[in-house]
Parts: C-alpha cells; sequence; structure tokens
C-alpha cells in the first residue's frame, strides 16, 4: 500500500483547454491524471456521430489532447483515467493506439465498456425530470448508465498506461485509483464518501482554482489567462491536500473550495453516485500554506440499487435569428422588430421565444425595467418539428435589414438538430461492464 498518491485533473469538459494537463503531467510529479470530459448532453451528441459512422463517437477533441500528451505520460509514469471514450470507447482505444504506433511509443489501453444499455430501455420507463414515459419525448437515441469504481477497477488491475471510459460518475474516475492504491474495500463506504469528496473538488478542474469563480471587483483571481489546473495528494484515511502547480495562475482557497463543494449539489448529506451515498456536511477546509488547502471530513452510506441513466432522444430542430440595433431608442426599436417576428410567425412556431441581449435574456425583464442601454441584439429561437420551419426563424430575422425598424445589422442565423436528455433509473444488476485490453 502506497502512503500518498497525487492525482490531477487536466480537464473539467470536454471543450476544455489542453495546456493545463501538459504542464500538469510535465510538472506535477503524478501518479495519474484524469480528463474529465463528458456531460449528458455530450454523451448523447456522440452517439449520433457513432450512429453516423461507427469508427467514431469518442471525444472529438481526443486526438488533439493526446498527440502532446502521451509522449509525457509515459515519461513521467502518469497513469491517465479518461472518459473520452464517450459513446466509443472501444474505437477511441484503438485510436490512441494508432497515435502511440505513430510516435513509436509502447503503450497499454484498457477499454471500459458497459454503460450502453439503450437495449435494455423499453421506453416505458418513466423520467425523473417529470414521471412522463421516455417514450413520449421522442424517438430514444441513446441510454447510458452512470457506471461508477466496479467498472474501473479491473481496468486499473491490467496496469494498462491509459484507461478510457464512456459514461462514468465524475468522482469515480479519482475514486478509482484511490481504491487501487489504497486496498479500499468496495463496502468501506465512509472512506468512499471522503474519497468521492476529493473526486468532486477536483472533477471540474480549472473551477478549484478560481475559474467560474472569479469576480474581478468582489472575488479577483490573478492570472486567469494562464489558469492552474488542481491536484490533490491523497491519504490512505481519505483525506487529501489539494494544490497546483507552483507559477500557474490561479488560486486555491477555502472560499472557492466551499462554492465547489455545493457545485450540483441537492442535498449534501445525501450525494447519490453509483460508489456511495456521500455525505458532505462534516468536510473541512484548512490553508496550510500558501496555494495548499487540506481537506478532512465527510463520509458516506450504502450505495444505491439502481444506476443512473442519461437517454438522449431526437427533439427536433432549433431556429435562431440575432440582428442588433444601437443608438437611440435602440430597445424600442429592437422590441418594434420582434414584435414584426412574431406576428408573422408565432402562429406556426408556438413556443417562439423573443430575447433582448443586454436587457432581459438572462434574467426577468422587471429587473431591468428601468434600463436603457445604447445598444441590444435581438434573438429570436424557438424548436420545430422539421428544419424548414426552423430555417424560416433566421430567413424572417435576416429580412428585418429591409424590411423592419431602421438600423438593423450583424445579422445571423442558424439551425441545430437537438438531441434532448431525460434520465432514468436501471437495476444495477442488469449492467454488466467489462473493458478491453489493446496495446501497441
Amino acid at each position: 500500500m502506497k502512503d500518498k498518491i497525487r492525482i490531477g485533473c487536466g480537464a473539467g469538459f470536454s471543450g476544455d483547454r489542453i495546456e493545463p494537463a501538459l504542464i500538469l503531467t510535465e510538472k506535477g510529479n503524478l501518479d495519474y491524471l484524469v480528463l474529465e470530459c463528458l456531460a449528458e448532453r455530450t454523451i448523447a451528441l456522440a452517439q449520433k456521430r457513432k450512429l453516423q459512422n461507427p469508427k467514431f463517437g469518442y471525444d472529438v477533441l481526443l486526438e488533439k489532447r493526446l498527440k502532446d500528451l502521451l509522449p509525457l505520460l509515459l515519461r513521467h509514469k502518469t497513469r491517465l483515467v479518461t472518459n473520452m471514450g464517450a459513446a466509443n470507447p472501444v474505437a477511441g482505444a484503438k485510436r490512441i493506439i494508432e497515435l502511440g504506433k505513430s510516435q513509436n511509443l509502447s503503450i497499454k489501453v484498457a477499454a471500459v465498456i458497459g454503460d450502453d444499455v439503450l437495449e435494455f430501455i423499453s421506453g416505458e420507463e418513466h423520467s425523473l425530470e417529470n414521471n412522463q414515459p421516455l417514450q413520449s419525448e421522442g424517438k430514444l437515441v441513446s441510454a447510458n448508465a452512470y457506471l461508477g469504481v466496479e467498472a474501473i477497477l479491473p481496468a486499473l488491475a491490467t496496469d494498462a498506461d491509459i484507461i478510457i471510459t464512456g459514461r462514468v460518475a465524475d468522482p469515480s474516475l479519482f475514486l478509482a485509483p484511490m481504491i487501487y492504491e489504497f486496498g479500499w474495500e468496495l463496502d468501506q463506504f465512509d472512506l468512499l464518501g471522503k474519497g468521492t469528496v476529493l473526486g468532486h473538488l477536483l472533477e471540474c478542474a480549472g473551477q478549484l482554482t478560481g475559474g467560474y469563480f472569479a469576480d474581478p471587483i468582489s472575488k479577483p483571481v490573478p492570472d486567469l489567462d494562464r489558469l492552474g489546473h488542481p491536484f490533490v495528494d491523497v491519504f490512505p484515511n481519505g483525506s487529501g491536500i489539494i494544490s497546483k502547480v507552483e507559477g500557474t495562475g490561479g488560486i486555491i482557497s477555502e472560499r472557492i473550495a466551499k462554492e465547489q463543494l455545493l457545485y450540483e449539489v441537492l442535498d449534501p448529506n445525501r450525494y447519490i453516485t453509483p460508489d456511495v451515498i456521500a455525505d458532505f456536511s462534516s468536510v473541512q477546509f484548512e490553508k496550510i500554506a500558501s496555494n495548499q488547502l487540506q481537506v478532512t471530513g465527510g463520509g458516506g452510506m450504502e450505495k444505491p440499487e439502481n444506476y443512473k441513466v442519461s437517454v438522449g432522444y431526437e427533439a427536433g430542430f432549433k431556429g435562431e435569428g440575432e440582428i442588433s440595433y444601437a443608438g437611440s431608442h435602440a430597445v424600442e426599436r429592437a422590441r418594434l422588430a420582434g414584435e414584426i417576428i412574431e406576428k408573422r410567425i408565432k402562429s406556426l412556431v408556438p413556443n417562439l421565444r423573443v430575447d433582448f441581449i443586454g436587457l432581459n435574456s438572462l434574467h426577468p425583464a422587471e429587473l431591468s425595467k428601468n434600463s436603457s442601454p445604447y445598444e441590444v441584439r435581438l434573438r429570436v429561437a424557438g424548436m420545430c418539428d422539421t428544419m424548414v420551419l426552423a430555417q424560416l426563424i433566421g430567413e424572417e430575422v435576416e429580412a428585418l435589414y429591409t424590411n423592419g425598424p431602421a438600423g438593423g445589422g450583424g445579422a445571423r442565423k442558424m439551425v441545430t438538430q437537438v438531441v434532448g436528455v431525460v434520465s432514468t433509473l436501471l437495476n444495477r444488476d442488469q449492467v454488466k461492464p467489462d473493458f478491453h485490453l489493446l496495446s501497441t
């Protein structure tokens, strides 16, 4: 058993920067690097790509991330755990092997599978969001269970350099190495809860060093242009020390950690994961040095009987159109433009939404009723059953150039095929995780 392991988080979402992962691997003296790149909508879109071509379905930035990262991982003997496999972990693993061969690198990759459970979903299951049958939402295109550490541990036992998964609960990517290295048992829920605390803190990467937290007036964070991502030193008792690579931007502080601890948490006493129902209520932070924060406390209780499943469905087409107005009476001209669009197509698109960016697009209109901005951008959007109807929205907005108020400019239009996402539950006995081992 090791007396300490160090885990870094090099990405907190699919479009995250690539540079911080390189810095962590080069200078962080890591045992493990985690790239957390998957969200509910991300995997549904990945499933669409896989349906179009069975060779795809993994993260679109996989090659770009790993091209420069692979040699660093091997040189510094850092194991990578990532969910960049998305809808097709095996294809992602094969692509990594190809990248390794092109660089004359000897690597071993384990692809964790089993999260794709569409075959077990009848459509009659009810969604957690509205308690309606899943099939009432539209044609189902994907169903992915949130796997936990039980799916990752066998892959870690192969000594693979890289473990690539599909849909796995975010904290599990961090918890699995802790269990593997420290020999924790899967029913030691207090330890698993503590490890989940650390995984949850790190899973969003730069959010723990000041990203998404920063406000230049009330919450200043230095050097966001070169924000460093965090790592944690984990000890066998489940405590940890969070830090970042010296010389990188951002800060490690109690205030930031507290915000991140509560991020996406409905009940701090019962944070449900596939591995444990974690209790965050007793977590404590203590600054022990500059950019070093000790994390203690937390706990857990028995894991749930069911897996949460993210279900993607065909939700139609979103049509959008935008145009800007500036100068005197900008708001009044924008409102007139919106009224014109509503009169022309509201009957065809009942859910049509008209927003004035800079005035009421984020918060209710009453909060800005006394505002009079110099410039405002009209945005019109609506969900449609057909692409042709969705295209009409942008076409009508563009027509405002010569058929609407004075001074409109910068018009744009867009149509997007939408994959909707809802959730349901599936008994874990129906899910059979496994892995494929590949090597150069």
